[in-house]
């Protein structure tokens, strides 16, 4: 990974993540485009019908109101009984997903609510429950084609296909929602958004290159939380247009709370406050947009939770930990630590700190390693994945693995005292007890 790579964030990036992170955007959308489907379809039965009578066509007219007759008990039960399989549907779901997270994380959660197929099949089953309704005051008292004025026949159309795409993202929907109770699906998502955020970042400097003298700060003053993510490409543009160099001086992840400062100004003088809104995102909890720390974070509760004496799961943290040296062996001679954002004539306009290979490397292993003494199963993978890594690692970045490995064996070799037991706990194995 390298500059060159490295393109930078469009501007409604942040943006976008957030609406992701939220259930009521999609469905809002989705009931806004089934209204103006609706007003089509019925401005196209209706032109139906006035060509019809201006043609005198009287018996296709009658067929089409036959047609629509014959629908429209169809329409009034899927309209009565769609808002009731809405109900039924997702709360069944949220007890599926209640139950994945007290058997792994909280944090799990934010799958269930940044899935697409989610949002997609509720989307489109509001969408058919509104369609539904609103076909049904197309409906004339009328029979007469003579004086008919409009047939909901391409509305009723549209209502079996709708009913015909929910029936299908059901069963989509049913099938994710099960992936998300097992364990397998679940962290490799986990993974895979983690990867996201790796192929994101521009590459980090070990040491941060001299910058001009600070000469001012900004503060927060919103209201507290966890640092989410910040608008780079807004900050970049902002400090190239007052010849500055803006340094973010929290991490993302980090919480921070009203009258501490965010930003730190070097070369000129600080800009204005209006120009830096919505620049920094504040949040209740920590997302994976910009967070590279969070996944690792997230496997490791999951891994911690399955190590406990209430759950004793090994086999679970082990299936994390196998994630977690995937991961550690894809930074393994990535340059981290100052992530440098330029503007397009490259020069240098935002200083971020991201989390360096000490700490993605304690951050995986420190917890899991002080929990995973009376197991060994997850010792042996531990150190088959730390054995592995200091492979992958050049010399200047196996201290923290060495360390490690050494404390897991003396871990071992205090908790164990028979030798056999010692030995079979610290033989390093890639499937804990293969």
């Amino acid at each position: 990974m390298s500059d060159r790579g490295y393109r930078p964030p469009r501007a409604l990036s942040p943006l976008r993540e957030h609406l992701r992170e939220t259930f009521w955007f999609a469905p809002t959308l989705t009931l806004i485009c089934a209204v103006l489907l609706w007003f089509v379809a019925s401005a196209v039965d209706e032109q139906i019908v006035a060509y019809l009578r201006r043609a005198q066509a009287y018996d296709s007219i009658e067929d089409l109101v036959s047609i629509a007759q014959d629908t429209q008990q169809i329409v009034v039960t899927i309209s009565s009984a769609m808002m009731t399989f809405i109900g039924v549907v997702f709360s069944i779901s949220l007890v599926a997903v209640q139950m994945a997270s007290g058997q792994l994380t909280p944090r799990v959660v934010r799958i269930f609510v940044r899935s697409r197929i989610s949002k997609l099949t509720l989307s489109v089953f509001l969408a058919t429950f509104v369609f539904s309704l609103l076909v049904l005051s197309s409906y004339e008292s009328t029979a007469d084609p003579r004086q008919v004025t409009t047939v909901p026949f391409l509305q009723s159309v549209l209502t079996a296909l709708l009913v015909g795409l929910s029936l299908l993202l059901f069963i989509a929907y049913v099938s994710s929602t099960l992936r998300l109770m097992q364990i397998g699906p679940v962290v490799d998502r986990i993974a895979r958004d983690s990867f996201r955020v790796l192929r994101r970042m521009p590459a980090g400097q070990p040491q941060e290159d001299s910058l001009p003298a600070e000469t001012g700060q900004i503060v927060h003053r919103g209201r507290p939380g966890v640092l989410r993510d910040v608008n780079v490409a807004r900050l970049v543009r902002v400090a190239r247009q007052q010849g500055v160099v803006l340094r973010l001086i929290p991490r993302v992840g980090d919480f921070v709370v009203p009258g501490t400062p965010v930003l730190a100004v070097h070369g000129g003088s600080a800009p204005p406050r209006q120009a830096l809104r919505y620049a920094v995102w504040v949040g209740v909890e920590r997302t994976l947009h910009q967070d590279l720390a969070f996944g690792l974070r997230q496997l490791s509760d999951i891994a911690l939770r399955a190590l406990s004496s209430a759950v004793n799961d090994p086999t679970t943290a082990v299936q994390c930990l196998d994630r977690i040296v995937q991961f550690l062996a894809a930074v393994a001679r990535i340059p981290l630590g100052v992530v440098h954002h330029r503007d397009r004539t490259g020069a240098v306009r935002l200083v971020q700190d991201v989390p360096g290979w000490v700490d993605l490397v304690d951050l995986g292993f420190e917890e899991i390693r002080r929990c995973a003494t009376g197991s060994p199963q997850v010792t042996r993978r531990l150190l088959a994945g730390i054995d592995d890594l200091v492979l992958l690692a050049g010399p200047e970045r196996q201290g923290p693995l060495i360390r490690h490995r050494a404390l897991l064996v003396q871990a071992v070799e205090r908790t164990m005292p028979d030798a056999a037991e010692r030995e079979f706990a610290l033989l390093p194995d890639r499937q804990g007890i293969g």
